[in-house]
């Protein structure tokens, strides 16, 4: 039998092992500033992205696409945040939340070990969008525990899914998964950076209201 992992969970497990509710009416575009893409990132794409593509293989995508926006968010942010990739993250082994992600952003910009991850990243399996979903919820339920275990609280994990072409973005607080139905194209890039660049600020606001006597770096003062 298959190990239980994060890419193993369903819609239903989400809800009757994890007891999290579905709200689909998200909209990660409200109110986002979008944010002034660097050079090296659209000359990067421009060369990048219609290879990857005919390529067609989710390392393709992985390395051509996902991973240059990755680093624009890092760049934009100042390096305040660290990036991980194809890390293993094991948090409760009787629920089934072990396994490893494709991409984790962390608050600590520590490299070396994953410190306060803030947003999980799924890189679709076969293109298929809405099956990435309950795997990502699982991993940002499984980023709360890992707060929660190291006494830090953040009123919101965040979750992405993306087939490097297309993303879907997702939230949870509490008991709740907020899914934004839409999908957001390559061809807008910038508003893609924009949302996540968006989340971590809104989780470093967050860090900083919960844990006042250690707030996180600045990235505007770096």
């Amino acid at each position: 039998m298959k190990a239980r992992t994060y890419s193993t969970f369903t819609f239903g497990d989400l809800k009757t092992q994890l007891g999290l509710t579905i709200d689909e009416t998200g909209d990660f575009s409200a109110f986002v500033a979008e944010v002034e893409l660097s050079a090296l990132l659209q000359d990067m794409l421009q060369e990048t992205l219609l290879l990857a593509l005919s390529i067609s293989t989710e390392k393709a995508r992985s390395e051509m696409i996902i991973t240059p926006i990755l680093i624009e968010v890092r760049r934009l942010l100042r390096h305040s945040i660290s990036l991980f990739s194809g890390t293993e993250f094991n948090v409760d082994r009787k629920q089934h939340l072990v396994g490893v992600c494709d991409f984790i952003i962390s608050l600590s910009p520590e490299q070396l070990t994953v410190n306060a991850p803030i947003v999980m990243i799924v890189e679709a399996k076969n293109e298929n969008l809405r099956a990435g979903i309950a795997q990502c919820a699982a991993e940002m339920v499984a980023a709360g525990m890992f707060h929660q275990q190291r006494g830090t609280q953040l009123e919101t994990i965040y979750g992405v899914v993306t087939t490097g072409s297309t993303w879907k973005f997702l939230s949870l607080d509490s008991q709740t998964v907020h899914v934004d139905l839409k999908e957001y194209y390559i061809e807008d890039v910038a508003q893609i950076v924009s949302i996540l660049v968006n989340m971590v600020q809104h989780a470093q606001a967050t860090c900083l209201r919960a844990s006042p006597s250690r707030p996180p770096k600045d990235p505007s003062t770096s």
